[in-house]
């Protein structure tokens, strides 16, 4: 972040992102690969000699390209345990999820969700004040916050720059309690039935007001549906492991976790008020089903809004996951929609404005999911990848001087992106690993293409490069689309 006057709309800069594998710039898979082909080599030579080697020469040009030659970004060697793990789930019939009624007694709040997340569960605060998600695997008990706040675009300078600097006092807020795992805010856009506008005209207009009342009345009946409301919510995931200490004070199990989380969402409403954000209240278990049954179904949102009595979308857990999913390479179809989630590879490269974002998420007629993951990362920690990282971008240009090859400029600008994460880290500033994820959603597969079309356009304008999670839409989708701050 860069210190401006008030008068000047704060920007932003991000560091460019590495490409450094482990060693010599080759990732762990690549790396492998090598190695076991090196002992290959070196058993032929043994058992045949130089000429049996030069046999295979062919054998030997295949695993080079294996290694070296790169799709979308990735090297084959990398595609392959992805490709491997989709392959194998087609042959398992895997790819196919539909829901099973079953007559044995379900676990208590368990959502019903498809692959890696099947045994999460939504589960209500002692003092019955919000919900919960818990995440036996992993060790996290997820709160859901739903939150507003006036058009960004339309603030004055100075109160933008205040808003950004408030937003990186709550994130560095968090992060300093070392209990947090991960911090995930979303912003969707849904589809509207108009209910919640015309229960408030039902409860606050004037229907009999001469002229007025007839032609609002018929605004709002028309108006509502054609809507695309946006919605954001913040997911604050306490790390039970890292607060071990604080839950056993706190008497231990789910109850003290929930009293440690309580500390967690007082700090986190505390803050997000000096960023701008208006925090609606914490959402209950039957609010948090509501938001994962209306990502995996648009069109039930309706009649999720329509029964509920406190004015938000309300459903049985039990009923929150979805009835089908049938996943494919590039994308997947749920109960009413098809989804293509794709990864934000590098963000803008180059100092830009906070609002970088604005022409993204106010595409026109598209739906979409925007998902921004924060990971905070221990003090030591951080400061010993600082010095790993730096022992890599020396000893690569010592080894290029020893071979008389040209410095490079990337590496140049990397080193010089790490010193300034490090005077960061020594001055104080949280350190947050950030990972941005977009799904975007369609009622059939050809509407799909083309608002996917709309949105790689949209991106290219906001200086971001999207890549989409070929063969691995499935459990980019769960950790994009709902607020359950799962790992990205």
């Amino acid at each position: 972040m860069s210190d401006t006057p008030a008068s000047t709309p704060a920007a932003v800069t991000f560091p460019h992102r590495s490409r450094r594998g482990i060693l010599l710039g080759l990732t762990a898979a690549q790396l492998i690969v090598l190695a076991v082909s090196g002992l290959l080599l070196l058993a032929v030579i043994l058992t045949r000699g130089v000429v049996g080697a030069l046999q295979l020469l062919p054998a030997w040009a295949v695993i080079a390209l294996f290694v070296f030659v790169r799709h979308r970004g990735r090297s084959l060697a990398d595609w392959a345990p992805i490709v491997s793990r989709y392959a194998l789930r087609r042959m398992r019939g895997q790819l196919i999820w539909l829901v099973r009624p079953s007559r044995r007694p379900v676990r208590e709040g368990l959502l019903n969700l498809p692959g890696t997340a099947a045994s999460l569960r939504v589960i209500t605060s002692p003092d019955r004040r919000y919900g919960a998600v818990h995440a036996p695997h992993s060790g996290t008990l997820t709160a859901v916050v739903k939150v507003s706040s006036r058009a960004y675009a339309l603030l004055d300078p100075a109160t933008q720059n205040a808003n950004v600097a408030g937003w990186g006092r709550t994130l560095a807020a968090l992060a300093r309690t070392n209990q947090v795992a991960r911090i995930q805010v979303i912003e969707r856009t849904v589809p509207d039935s108009g209910d919640a506008l015309r229960r408030y005209w039902d409860e606050h207009g004037q229907p009999d007001a001469p002229l007025a009342g007839t032609i609002y009345t018929e605004l709002i009946k028309n108006a509502g549906p054609a809507a695309a409301p946006h919605e954001a919510y913040v997911a604050v995931a306490l790390d039970m492991k890292a607060a071990r200490r604080l839950i056993n004070q706190a008497g231990g199990g789910l109850t003290g976790a929930f009293c440690v989380l309580l500390q967690l969402t007082a700090t986190f409403d505390q803050a997000a008020r000096t960023a701008g954000l208006n925090p609606s209240g914490w959402l209950s278990a039957m609010e948090i089903a509501a938001v994962v049954r209306s990502a995996y179904d648009p069109k039930a949102l309706p009649a999720l809004d329509r029964w509920s009595s406190t004015g938000r979308p309300e459903a049985d857990p039990a009923a929150a996951g979805p009835v089908v999913v049938v996943e494919k390479a590039d994308c997947i179809a749920t109960d009413s929609a098809f989804h293509t989630t794709y990864w934000v590879e590098n963000w803008p490269r180059t100092e830009t404005s906070a609002g970088f974002l604005h022409q993204l998420l106010f595409t026109a007629g598209v739906r979409r999911t925007l998902t921004l993951s924060y990971e905070p990362k221990g003090l030591d920690a951080a400061l010993r990848d600082v010095q790993r990282k730096k022992a890599s971008v020396i000893a690569d240009a010592a080894e290029r001087v020893r071979r008389g090859q040209v410095d490079s400029e990337a590496d140049s600008i990397e080193y010089q992106d790490i010193k300034a994460r490090e005077r960061q880290l020594i001055a104080g500033h949280a350190d947050v690993a950030l990972t941005g994820l977009l799904t975007v959603s369609a009622d059939s597969e050809e509407e799909l293409r083309s608002a996917c079309a709309v949105v790689e356009t949209a991106a290219v304008a906001a200086q971001l490069d999207v890549r989409p999670l070929t063969w691995q839409q499935a459990e980019a989708f769960t950790a994009a689309a709902m607020p359950l701050a799962l790992a990205a």
